[in-house]
């Protein structure tokens, strides 16, 4: 098995949600990580608003519009194509309008 790591992108944060919408959302994330729960590593978090790209010249608040991450997922699959697939049924791409997912392979040391 290898490490992927899903980095969950859109707009629709918990905020913008309602107490109804929150719990609807939740029930369709459980759900989703239902589906590959032999497989989990990390089911991962929200990111709060405010990151910064740091680089060796520079610390710079990224605006909330720019790069909109999300959250995270890391999961075990046995290669790209099984960790795409999860990806394709996660939440975020149904209910963000702008709602991607950027799966990376994490290599081993």
């Amino acid at each position: 098995m290898k490490i992927f790591v899903f980095v969950l992108y859109g707009k629709v944060r918990p905020e913008d949600m309602n107490k109804e919408e929150m719990k609807s959302s939740m029930d369709k994330w459980m759900a989703w990580f239902a589906t590959f729960k032999d497989k989990m590593v990390d089911g991962g978090n929200p990111f709060a608003p405010g990151a910064k790209v740091v680089t060796a010249k520079r610390v710079e608040t990224i605006p909330a519009d720019m790069w909109p991450a999300k959250g995270y997922t890391i999961i075990n699959a046995k290669d790209m194509d099984e960790a795409v697939k999860i990806a394709q049924k996660c939440p975020v791409l149904e209910d963000d309008k702008e709602g991607a997912i950027r799966v990376y392979e994490a290599m081993p040391m």
